[in-house]
């Protein structure tokens, strides 16, 4: 299992990352680090204030899924 931020989906078509910036107070660069899944870690006070921005339990801003498996190339035989 892997933990990822689910903060892009959270935003959907409710408000733009910018908006978001203003309106919590909360650096641009680590919004769109969280929405891509750029980092590894952020405060528990960024969590509440983008969970407040947007409404949410911050509980809401994380999730836990399968991590997604590299696909394999098959090698065609040449015959």
């Amino acid at each position: 299992m892997m933990t990822r931020f689910r903060l892009l989906e959270e935003l959907g078509e409710q408000m733009s990352q910018s908006e978001l910036a203003r309106q919590s107070g909360v650096c641009f660069a680590t919004i769109n680090r969280m929405c891509t899944n750029a980092t590894a870690q952020v405060s528990l006070a960024t969590l509440d204030k983008l969970s407040t921005s947007l409404g949410v339990q911050p509980g809401g801003l994380i999730t836990r899924s399968a991590p997604k498996r590299k696909r394999r190339h098959r090698r065609l035989s040449r015959g």
